[in-house]
């Protein structure tokens, strides 16, 4: 079984909901409900860059969330995509959706210019690091935060 990947829509906030809740919570963060509704705000906001995709199976239940991106790559002058989240439901792992997700916004960056799509991905996140491996080219760049 394939899941159908598309983009999110006006009418997916309850099903997007539990997804980047898990998510949050994959990562150790607290979602409340402001920061909820800011989030999906920015995914419906015509003028804000952030999307999202979503996996959803053969009943129509969300099953996992891709958010993203338009960015300049100015060292090619062209656009390409960053990948901000991905999330798949336990029950949905290995079946391909996680890699479905990332094709298909790596199909998005195409559209726009470049083609490219990056993203990181905790150091002890293993598990996504196989598919990742897999996927994508392991970049030799070294990522720094600076924190308010």
């Amino acid at each position: 079984m394939t899941n159908e990947i598309r983009m999110a829509g006006d009418d997916d906030f309850f099903g997007w909901l539990p997804l980047f809740e898990a998510y949050c919570t994959f990562y150790e963060t607290e979602l409340d409900d402001q920061k909820a509704l800011i989030v999906w705000n920015w995914l419906r906001d015509e003028h804000n860059p952030l999307q999202a995709a979503l996996a959803v199976d053969e009943e129509g239940t969300p099953v996992g969330l891709a958010h993203f991106r338009q960015v300049p790559e100015t060292l090619s002058a062209t656009y390409g995509m960053y990948l901000d989240d991905l999330y798949v439901v336990d029950s949905q792992r290995g079946t391909g959706t996680g890699r479905a997700l990332i094709e298909f916004v790596h199909a998005r960056a195409a559209e726009v210019g470049h083609g490219g799509v990056a993203w990181i991905t905790a150091d002890d996140n293993e598990t996504a690091q196989q598919l990742y491996d897999r996927l994508a080219e392991r970049t030799r760049w070294v990522t720094y935060e600076m924190r308010a």
